[in-house]
């Protein structure tokens, strides 16, 4: 007998973050759906499934009945251009759209969305409100709130837009923060001496500069000759500064502070920064970037999650995944709620 209370489907479900906290939360999903083929490898190799394809493809009436509407969509840029016709003409040709046309077919009780922290200010708040008003179009009562990972048990400061709706108008409450914030050195295995996780020589040698001529709280300015005279970094140097949680940044600009950041380590006693596709944290005290098994445990990724594809494959997934345990507390609050209110 299943110990299931709801169902759920999994919209742009990259390796199963959600899918997680669904399991965690009793939510059998009956539906999951991405079109990137390596993170269908991945999702196979730990949910025995095979996500649907390009949901743009998928009729609402395929899809089976459902409580929860869940999707880390991504944010394409929204079109304004027929902002006079109505909502409908205002997100055609994003993939909210597709979030929209299922939630009419279905009209299930409960949706969990999940964006970048810039979702509230692209295009001044526009699109933000687009999303809200349509779901209140709907008949969707949404509630959404900007949290950090760091403050939800992961050492890693990324924060993330949330956004949870119901079809009746409740009081709902996004969890509490932890008191305890993590760091890195909870997360790292120091016996990890993989030489392909080394920083690159170039690396090394401008980190152990900065640490052989700064004195605390130092701004240090790294020769740029290396670099052509009409670029920004030839033209406005290369700098480091320490952070006061140790933290060591590379800047490229001038003293007055206008500065573009072009390089992050963090260290062991601190957090990381947030991971994304194309950037693996990396720590300068123990001179290397993290393993993948280090970088699924800053998602909140159970040791056991496998990843049936290259390391780099790996990365990427991670980078654009949900940190895990904030999408289980959220998702727990919501039934939770839920159920309150169809008890009264």
């Amino acid at each position: 007998m299943s110990d299931k209370e709801y169902t759920g489907i999994d919209l742009f479900c990259g390796i199963g973050g959600f899918r997680l906290a669904m399991n965690d939360c009793h939510v059998e999903c009956v539906f999951s759906s991405d079109n990137d083929k390596f993170a269908q490898q991945t999702y196979l190799a730990n949910f025995n499934e095979i996500p649907t394809g390009d949901i743009k493809a998928v009729d609402a009436k395929d899809i089976p009945a459902f409580d929860i509407l869940t999707a880390g969509f991504p944010c394409q840029p929204f079109s304004y251009a027929g902002e006079k016709k109505g909502f409908n003409d205002e997100i055609r040709g994003t993939l909210f759209f597709d979030i929209c046309r299922i939630l009419e077919y279905h009209k299930p009780p409960m949706v969990f969305l999940e964006n970048v922290k810039g979702l509230k200010s692209h295009e001044k708040g526009k699109t933000l409100n687009t999303i809200l008003n349509k779901l209140q179009d709907l008949g969707y009562f949404p509630h959404w709130k900007i949290l950090s990972s760091l403050d939800y048990g992961l050492p890693q400061k990324r924060e993330r837009w949330y956004c949870v709706a119901f079809r009746e108008k409740v009081d709902f409450d996004f969890p509490d923060p932890i008191e305890k914030h993590p760091v890195l050195r909870d997360i790292v295995d120091l016996n990890d001496n993989n030489p392909a996780l080394k920083l690159s020589q170039f690396e090394l040698d401008r980190i152990d500069y900065h640490f052989s001529v700064a004195q605390k709280g130092d701004r240090v300015q790294h020769d740029n000759s290396k670099y052509k005279p009409n670029t920004k970094k030839g033209k406005y140097g290369i700098f480091s500064y320490q952070k006061p949680d140790g933290s060591l940044r590379f800047h490229v600009g001038d003293s007055a502070k206008t500065q573009i950041q072009e390089a992050f380590y963090s260290c062991l006693d601190t957090y990381a920064s947030t991971i994304i596709a194309n950037r693996t944290p990396k720590l300068w005290d123990i001179r290397r970037k993290l393993s993948v098994l280090e970088a699924q445990r800053l998602q909140g990724f159970p040791d056991n999650f496998v990843f049936p594809v290259s390391n780099a494959q790996a990365y990427h997934q991670l980078g654009n995944s949900v940190s895990v345990p904030i999408i289980k507390l959220i998702m727990k609050d919501m039934i939770d709620t839920y159920k309150n209110k169809i008890l009264k």
